[in-house]
């Protein structure tokens, strides 16, 4: 079984949105806590609501979630939008190509039903190198071929 999760330069992206946004947000209820007057156990609230926030959501990013899992039998594909077909078995690839999609490097596996699944290499904690071949080695085993050196 290998495990595929996001790479860290896109994580850090990810987790700096998040603080600017819940930045943005602690600041606006700062205003309105000063502006309508309400008590300051308010903005304590919100503070400590977006420090739990970001702290689940840094746990998620960083230890849950795996974007692309390989087993024996087939590959799932999680949250990356325009992958195509999230799911399939070994049987079903009929091959795997390297393609350029909107100026990112991607592996697309192709199914024998004429669907596609879209795999961006470089949003992946792993070398393109290693995860190709990774992917290859998954791949011969579903089709139960034997590579010879």
């Amino acid at each position: 079984m290998s495990d595929y999760r996001f790479a860290q330069p896109l994580l850090v992206r990810m987790m700096g949105a998040v603080l600017a946004a819940l930045g943005v947000l602690v600041l606006l209820l700062a205003v309105l806590v000063a502006a309508l007057d309400l008590p300051g156990t308010v903005l304590t609230v919100g503070v400590v609501t977006a420090v739990v926030v970001v702290l689940a959501v840094g746990y998620v990013l960083t230890r849950r979630t795996s974007l692309v899992p390989f087993d024996e039998t087939g590959y799932r594909v999680r949250l990356l939008r325009g992958a195509g077909v999230k799911q399939a078995r070994w049987k079903d690839v009929e091959d795997a190509v390297a393609a350029e999609v909107s100026g990112h490097r991607c592996v697309v596996l192709r199914l024998r039903d004429g669907r596609s699944t879209t795999l961006p290499v470089e949003v992946l904690d792993a070398t393109p190198e290693a995860f190709v071949t990774d992917l290859r080695a998954h791949l011969d085993k579903g089709h139960g071929y034997r590579r010879i050196n």
